[in-house]
């Protein structure tokens, strides 16, 4: 185990040597400062894992030397712990010490164990916090934009959208269907940005039942209602500094609606059963696979929540629509998958790439993704094969199957359980445009007028589907 690098500050040569000495039996590497300004310039030269320093010495004392070092006007890094040392008269000064940022304070004249537990409970806050900043940024490493998988023109929307937003700290409303992936791109919308170091905090509004979301939400205080046997912090404070992510934010109850929109308005929060207002410094991420509009005109979603909601948009496409996106999802999970389960599958067979490319995917990436990992889990052979897919997945859309089926007329066209009629629409539509180009040649000019629209209604069709490459 390397040597503990501790750095000791006091302007008693006494002191020093005594705290020197102490210090050197119990294993740590001592180096001594005889001022705030020795002290500075031996941080600058050296990495220490711990400072010791006397609260009152002449020059910069000890509280101007937590600043320092908490503000970054030291070379070194901000989060090492600070231990005060003082005498009784100054107690008062040491507690100003730790809001300022020092570790942790031991009174003279102090007991030699207290000062060694005093020590090694601030090198476990030193080693917490290391681990909380590693975790930190294998979260951003795991969640930035740059892991959301496609090249189709709707997902570089996405992600310039994300670019633009990232480091500010602006609200933003999620829109798509259900599977798209609205949690991964508001993760993303976090830990690409300038708040990945503060929490994320993900709360599902249609998952909460109607008489709890407040107390989610905003907290409550011991005696609020019946069960209320202790104070609990609610994701508003939790996710103070960071991101609020309110998921299926169109299940919300309107009365609840109105206290989100105060909140996010005067950002400051009052937790139930109390009359005190607590300051919140969060960014809203929303998301639904409603269509939020329609909720407004039809007057179950407050239309000045939506404005506040919706500052900038983002719409998450269907798998459908991707283009060779699909592709690339599926041979990225196959990859994860027989990693995760330990098997031999290199990829996809060309006649599994087929059915794949032929589905409609209503569930869009989530459904994917479920599909392929029970291929991978069922799969004998070292390319998934179409008889390891979910059976809906191998029967044809009507659609895809048989496009005249559309206008065949009667109640075959609509079964009992119903259709996906977008992404029957879709299917057909996509079909149509294969077809055209393939007719064509590739010449989109030639296409468009086999289909009897204009080039650049073409263009806009192609790019919906992710074709225009």
């Amino acid at each position: 185990m390397p040597e503990i690098e501790v750095l000791v500050v006091d302007d008693e040569l006494s002191m020093r040597e005594f705290l020197a000495i102490l210090l050197s039996r119990e294993g740590y590497r001592v180096t001594t400062a005889a001022s705030g300004e020795q002290a500075l310039a031996a941080m600058e030269r050296e990495t220490f894992q711990l400072v010791v320093t006397d609260l009152s010495m002449p020059g910069i004392d000890g509280l101007e030397l937590v600043r320092r070092v908490r503000g970054g006007h030291a070379d070194h890094p901000t989060e090492v712990p600070i231990v005060m040392v003082t005498a009784y008269g100054t107690a008062s000064t040491a507690v100003t010490a730790m809001k300022e940022g020092a570790t942790d304070y031991v009174l003279k004249p102090f007991d030699n164990d207290e000062l060694r537990i005093v020590l090694r409970k601030a090198l476990g806050h030193q080693a917490l916090a290391r681990e909380n900043r590693a975790l930190k940024e294998r979260l951003g490493e795991r969640y930035g934009y740059h892991n959301l998988i496609g090249t189709s023109s709707p997902m570089e929307e996405v992600y310039e959208m994300i670019r633009r937003i990232k480091d500010s700290r602006i609200s933003c409303l999620v829109e798509g269907e259900s599977g798209t992936g609205k949690e991964l791109v508001a993760r993303a919308v976090h830990y690409s940005g300038a708040r990945a170091g503060g929490p994320f905090v993900a709360v599902n509004c249609g998952a909460i039942p109607e008489n709890l979301i407040e107390s989610e939400l905003f907290g409550y205080r011991k005696g609020a209602f019946t069960g209320a046997l202790r104070d609990k912090e609610g994701t508003f404070s939790a996710a103070h500094g960071g991101t609020l992510f309110l998921d299926e934010v169109g299940e919300m109850p309107l009365h609840t609606q109105v206290k989100l929109l105060r909140a996010i308005a005067e950002r400051k929060v009052v937790a139930v059963g109390d009359f005190r207002e607590q300051d919140v410094d969060v960014r809203i991420v929303a998301a639904t696979n409603r269509d939020l509009e329609v909720e407004v005109r039809e007057g179950r979603f407050r239309e000045d929540l939506y404005y506040r909601l919706n500052v900038v948009h983002l719409g998450l496409p269907p798998l459908r629509t991707r283009g060779a996106d699909i592709q690339l999802l599926a041979e990225r999970f196959v990859e994860e998958f027989a990693r995760e389960y330990n098997k031999p599958i290199r990829g996809l067979a060309p006649e599994t790439l087929q059915v794949i490319r032929e589905h409609t995917w209503p569930g869009n990436v989530r459904e994917l993704r479920n599909a392929l990992e029970g291929a991978v889990a069922l799969e004998t052979e070292d390319l998934i094969t179409p008889r390891c897919l979910p059976s809906r997945v191998l029967r044809p859309s009507p659609a895809s199957a048989h496009p005249e089926a559309l206008v065949a007329g009667g109640e075959a066209l609509v079964g009992a359980d119903g259709i996906d009629l977008d992404a029957l629409l879709g299917g057909v539509e996509r079909r149509y445009l294969e077809a055209a180009l393939d007719r064509a040649g590739g010449n989109k000019t030639q296409a468009a007028k086999l289909l009897a629209m204009s080039f650049r209604s073409f263009r806009y069709r192609l790019a919906k589907f992710g074709m225009d490459d």
